[in-house]
Parts: structure tokens; C-alpha cells; sequence
């Protein structure tokens, strides 16, 4: 069963929680192997966040959702996430993806967390099934002091999409 599955069929708050931490733990297991420099880049980092998420391009209209959490190095505080996002642009196909945001500065780790926007244009091609496929997985820079890893789990996509991301607080997930 994947992460997305299992987590959509974890009741409580602390099964989610539980499977956004298993998720995270083996998103950067994966990624340190792919890009054995993240894990430094990540400990020197004022923070980061992992999130899962799956895609869906038909046509014209793209859409995903999924979940998270950002980590504040410093004072080892976790905050769990969401996101979702919507686009326009010409696309096809379902793609299940991680993402590991770095962050240089308190600031930008703040920011993100409270504001949680993000605006993109985005041409992409992934084919991978399991450890059949190959997929770009490099990291980009996506605001000044912000680095993005995407490393991709499965699925078929071709997209041209201009996309707008929201990521916010799960309120169901953090203490108040």
C-alpha cells in the first residue's frame, strides 16, 4: 500500500501523523541517495519540508493534493501541512511525486509555513512505474533561499501547466 493510500485510511490524528513521519523518513532516505549533497544542504538549512503529492492532467485542467510537514532545524518543531493546487495549460496523465523544500533562512522557513504560496510554470515528463522508468530529479531553486527536490514515485505524465500551489496548516494535525 502506498503513502497516499495509507494515509487517507488513517483515522486519527496520530496515525496521520505517523504516516507523514514514515513518509518524510523514506522520502529522504530516497533522496539522499539520489543526491547524496541534499543531506548536508538539509542539516546547515534553517528548515525544510516534505510533502507527498499526486497529480492529475486531463486536457487542459491540472489538479493535486496532498500533505506534509516542514521542520524547523533550530528549534526541532514540527509542522504538519497540506496542499493543493490547480492549473491550466495543456497535460496528460496521473503522477505520484515527492517534494523537499530547503530553507536558508529562519525567515523563509516562517514564511512559508504561514503564507504558503507558491506560483509556477511548469513543463514536465515523467514515466516511472516502481523502479521501472526514469524521472529528473534535481534541485531547483524556486524563490531566493528556497531549494526544491522533486523526486518522482510513479506514474505517467506529460504537462505544460501554468500552476498555483497553496500549502497551509492542517489544523486537524497541529496543537493549537
Amino acid at each position: 500500500m502506498g503513502a497516499l493510500t495509507e494515509l487517507a485510511l488513517a483515522s486519527s490524528a496520530d496515525e496521520k501523523r505517523a504516516e507523514i513521519n514514515k513518509m518524510r523518513r523514506e522520502t529522504l532516505t530516497r533522496l539522499y541517495k539520489v543526491h547524496p549533497e541534499a543531506q548536508a544542504a538539509i542539516q546547515k538549512a534553517a528548515g525544510y519540508a516534505v510533502f507527498s503529492n499526486v497529480g492529475i492532467n486531463l486536457i487542459l485542467l491540472s489538479a493535486a493534493g496532498g500533505s506534509g510537514v516542514a521542520h524547523n532545524n533550530k528549534t526541532g518543531k514540527d509542522v504538519y501541512m497540506k496542499m493543493v493546487s490547480g492549473g491550466f495549460g495543456f497535460g496528460l496523465g496521473v503522477k505520484d511525486f515527492r517534494g523537499v523544500f530547503v530553507f536558508a533562512s529562519p525567515d523563509k522557513l516562517d514564511f512559508f509555513i504561514n503564507q504558503g504560496w507558491e506560483a509556477s510554470a511548469q513543463v514536465d515528463a515523467a514515466a516511472k512505474s516502481g523502479n521501472k522508468g526514469d524521472a529528473l530529479a534535481g534541485a531547483i531553486t524556486v524563490a531566493p533561499g528556497v531549494t526544491l527536490y522533486q523526486l518522482t514515485e510513479s506514474g505517467l505524465a506529460l504537462q505544460a501547466t501554468i500552476q498555483g500551489t497553496k500549502y497551509f496548516k492542517d489544523s486537524d494535525l497541529n496543537a493549537p
